[in-house]
Formats: structure tokens, C-alpha cells, sequence
């Protein structure tokens, strides 16, 4: 049985320093491995969750009529909306609830994403309180994550084998040492480890 309480789980890969992106938004410099590696990988990571995967690469990836398997929800800032947004996508998972915090976005920039332009803590705590079996997704980024640390329940971290040298923290806001522990922890030939863990 699950707990009443829906839970925000915060679903990110990032650099061995802790970078999300890099200090101009990128993040093409992940390494993934040789094709094979990087086929078995993906392929892992999206029959666990492949409501992550963007509406317009599902098909790509077989998953077109997948149901959502752990969340309804997406939530993210500015800067992990704005790269879909710049490429023509301003809708880039139309399988989930799409919000968006963001004091300076258009409210009408699409009919499926909701901008909000302030209080993330209290939009997270309203959805957390909605009747659902499935979960909340914080894409990202970094300042949002700061922002919405007291009500971060989970982390699922894709750690890659790179250092970034500087970018866009995986968490950026006031010192407040949190305590997650390890639920779970998958290293891949291809050099990524993923770790599943939990608040305590």
C-alpha cells in the first residue's frame, strides 16, 4: 500500500563534480560509452522509467503507448524547459502534467504547460496533497532543486564519469545539509552509476 502522501523525487544525471549542465546549459558532454554500452544503458533506464523519455523521441525508443509508471507530474525551471523550448518544443512531455517555475515566461507559452511564476514550494505541497498513485518528477534545475529541498522525498541520480569543471549545480541554494540514504545503487559497464536514494 502505498504512503497517502505523493512524493517528489528529484531525476537528474550529472557530472562527477555535481553539474547538471554546463555554465551555457549544455549537457551533449555526458559521456555514454561505445554503442552497445550506451544501447543497454538506455535501454535499462527506460523500461524503468520511460515517462522521462521526451514525447517527440518516444517512438524512437518503442514507448510510444508506455504508461506512466511512476509519475503524472513534470516540474521544472526555466533553464531545463528553455533547450525544448529554443528547438521548437514548448510542450516536451505532453504525456505528463507540464509545469514550469519561471517568473519571466509568457503564462500562455502552450495550453499544456502550467507557467508558475512564483511559490514553487507551495504548487509542490498542493500537488503532493492531490489524490494519485503516482509521483511527482523535478527535472531540474539546480535552483528550483535548492528551492524545493524541504520537500524533495527521493533522488534518483544518474552519476557520469565526467568533470564538468564548473556549470549548473545539481542542487543550488542556502547551506542545509539534508540526509538521504542509499536505496539503491547500479553501476553500468558503460562508466554511469545510479543510485536510488531516499530522505531520511
Amino acid at each position: 500500500m502505498r504512503n497517502l502522501m505523493r512524493k517528489l523525487v528529484y531525476y537528474v544525471g550529472l557530472s562527477l563534480d555535481g553539474r547538471i549542465a554546463g555554465p551555457g546549459g549544455e549537457f551533449d558532454f555526458f559521456p555514454q560509452g561505445d554503442d552497445q554500452r550506451a544501447a543497454a544503458y538506455s535501454a535499462w533506464m527506460t523500461a524503468l522509467y520511460p515517462e522521462t523519455i521526451p514525447t517527440a523521441f518516444r517512438a524512437a525508443v518503442g514507448v510510444t503507448d508506455t504508461p506512466n509508471r511512476r509519475f503524472d507530474t513534470v516540474l521544472m525551471g526555466l533553464g531545463s524547459y528553455r533547450p525544448g523550448l529554443d528547438s521548437g518544443v514548448p510542450s516536451p512531455y505532453a504525456h505528463l502534467r507540464q509545469y514550469v517555475v519561471s517568473s519571466t515566461l509568457s503564462p500562455d507559452i502552450d495550453p499544456a504547460v502550467t507557467v508558475v511564476p512564483g511559490d514553487p514550494l507551495g504548487l509542490v505541497r498542493d500537488l503532493k496533497s492531490e489524490d494519485g498513485d503516482l509521483d511527482i518528477w523535478l527535472c531540474g534545475g539546480g535552483r528550483l532543486a535548492g528551492a524545493l529541498l524541504p520537500e524533495i522525498d527521493e533522488l534518483m541520480i544518474k552519476t557520469y564519469p565526467v568533470i564538468a569543471g564548473s556549470g549548473v549545480a545539481v542542487v543550488d541554494g542556502a547551506f542545509d545539509p539534508t540526509v538521504f540514504d542509499v536505496a539503491e545503487r547500479t553501476a553500468f559497464p558503460n562508466g554511469v552509476t545510479f543510485t536510488h536514494l531516499t530522505r531520511r
